[in-house]
């Protein structure tokens, strides 16, 4: 597993590419998954990409994937604003955590979704650069993998 990154996403980015596009473009979880596969394969990393609606499943794939993950990239979604149960299993795994947001948390609509409580917890956190900032995140874990 210590070759492996977890890109991990929350509610609604199933639909990516549908979803309010001129928010998040038209990119697919498919791309994105193309896009960290070719920071990643060249360095002798996989991609393991998942998406879930549900909260409980998000803990559970945090908690199996506590030990000997090269990384993790987590765009939290909906979940950034209350899912305490997820934040607290980010605080079990011994790998650096890269948040992830598509649009630009600290310029959309309403004040909440510029307050992401998943980013105390990370090692770091990429917004509003469209779905590149996955294969930057992937880059910046190839590049720790490598210390």
């Amino acid at each position: 597993m210590a070759d492996t990154i977890l890109v991990l996403n929350g509610p609604n980015l199933n639909l990516l590419g549908e979803r309010e596009p001129e928010i998040y473009g038209y990119d697919t979880l498919e791309d994105v998954a193309a896009q960290c596969r070719a920071e990643a394969e060249p360095a002798g990393l996989k991609i393991d990409l998942r998406q879930t609606n549900s909260e409980a499943e998000m803990v559970e794939w945090f908690q199996a994937g506590r030990k000997g993950l090269a990384g993790i990239v987590f765009n939290p979604a909906g979940f950034s604003y209350a899912a305490y149960p997820v934040l607290d299993a980010i605080k079990l795994v011994d790998c650096p955590v890269i948040e992830v947001h598509i649009s630009n948390i600290h310029r959309r609509e309403a004040e909440w979704r510029s307050k992401s409580i998943m980013t105390q917890v990370c090692t770091g956190i990429i917004s509003g650069l469209g779905v590149a900032g996955y294969a930057l995140a992937v880059r910046r874990l190839v590049q720790l993998a490598k210390k």
